[in-house]
């Protein structure tokens, strides 16, 4: 397993370190920017995420859950998500647990 400081999800963005000196349009432009990234940077592991969600269907099938481990933003997100599945999907509460 990968050391946490090693991550590129720890580190600074190179980008952005100096926003706290852009103009509002130079902010938006580098923010923009990094959002086109993230649909290449999915498109680069379509074939894992495939495969969790078939393991996340067997699951399903078999009376298995979804459950959600985050600390953080990470967290809140999977809090938010399985809050939203009962009413979107017409699942349980306890299928998919934040």
């Amino acid at each position: 397993m990968a050391e946490l400081g090693q991550l590129v999800s720890e580190a600074r963005n190179p980008a952005t370190v100096e926003i706290d000196l852009m103009s509002t349009q130079q902010i938006l432009a580098v923010i923009n920017s990094e959002d086109r990234q993230v649909p290449e940077a999915v498109e680069r592991v379509l074939p894992q995420v495939a495969a969790a969600v078939d393991r996340i269907v067997e699951a399903f099938r078999s009376g298995g859950r979804l459950v959600y481990f985050g600390a953080g933003t990470s967290g809140r997100l999977g809090v938010l998500d399985a809050s939203e599945c009962p009413p979107t999907f017409g699942v349980s509460p306890e299928m998919v647990v934040g």
